[in-house]
């Protein structure tokens, strides 16, 4: 009784496997496109950085709201510069920073390479003789695995930087405490847990978003739903991800 849904979910991982495994070989086999890697960075970064940075500083301010009231009944305000460092560092800076690649992004590769398929111009770049996934998937594949760590890495100093402002007013205390507090608890460990985290996320957005985008059918209909779902499977991936990746780490 279950075939009939676990089918096309099988199919779907299937497909997925599959270009995963065209991209990865791809970036070995062929000689790769600089240019249009530095351009797909360039308009990842452009693209993100503003949401991202909005992003990571509300909730790095929303984290010391919250945390003046819940540690201020306790007496322990002073500790509030340690729990953020690690929640920014260690989950919220990569997973945020990550969704909002996913939305922005990751949507915006989907809805081009859509539109590409429905409009026959993937089928002109296989008639040219070129492959579609070396020259479509590969270089947005590598924009993504650069482009997510430092993102990640500007809204964790964005995020720590939104915190201290608030808790320099909410709890009284200066920002060079907050800020010894920060580099006496945060070890490299936790930083590069987190970083280590948006090579997986990045690679996850990319793929889904291209996969998503290649198989678009039915017109600008179908465009837009390849976009919905390229989003929402991204997100979904990401915290399945998250949750397995903390579990490896916690265990190394």
């Amino acid at each position: 009784m279950l075939m009939p849904y676990l089918s096309p979910f099988f199919e779907y991982m299937g497909g997925i496997t599959a270009l995963s495994w065209k991209a990865v070989t791809g970036i070995f086999k062929r000689r790769l496109d600089f240019f249009s890697i530095l351009y797909q960075i360039e308009a990842i970064g452009n693209k993100t950085f503003a949401l991202v940075a909005l992003v990571a500083i509300f909730t790095g301010m929303v984290m010391a709201l919250q945390l003046s009231v819940g540690l201020g009944r306790f007496g322990l305000k002073l500790y509030i510069g340690q729990v953020i460092g690690l929640t920014i560092v260690r989950e919220l800076g990569p997973v945020l920073t990550c969704l909002m690649i996913g939305a922005r992004v990751g949507a915006g590769i989907a809805a081009e390479l859509g539109s590409m398929v429905v409009t026959e111009q993937v089928l002109a770049i296989e008639a040219m003789g070129a492959n579609p996934v070396t020259k479509l998937v590969v270089p947005r594949v590598l924009a993504c695995l650069i482009a997510a760590p430092l993102l990640t890495v500007m809204a964790d100093i964005i995020g720590i930087f939104g915190g201290m402002t608030i808790t320099m007013m909410e709890a009284g205390i200066t920002g060079q405490f907050y800020m010894d507090q920060i580099l006496k608890t945060v070890v490299m460990e936790d930083f590069l847990e987190g970083i280590g985290k948006t090579f997986f996320f990045g690679f996850f957005i990319a793929i889904i978003a291209c996969y998503q985008g290649l198989r678009a059918s039915g017109g600008t209909e179908g465009v837009g739903r390849a976009t919905t779902q390229a989003v929402v499977y991204s997100s979904v991936m990401i915290f399945i991800t998250d949750f397995f990746l903390t579990k490896l780490f916690l265990l190394i």
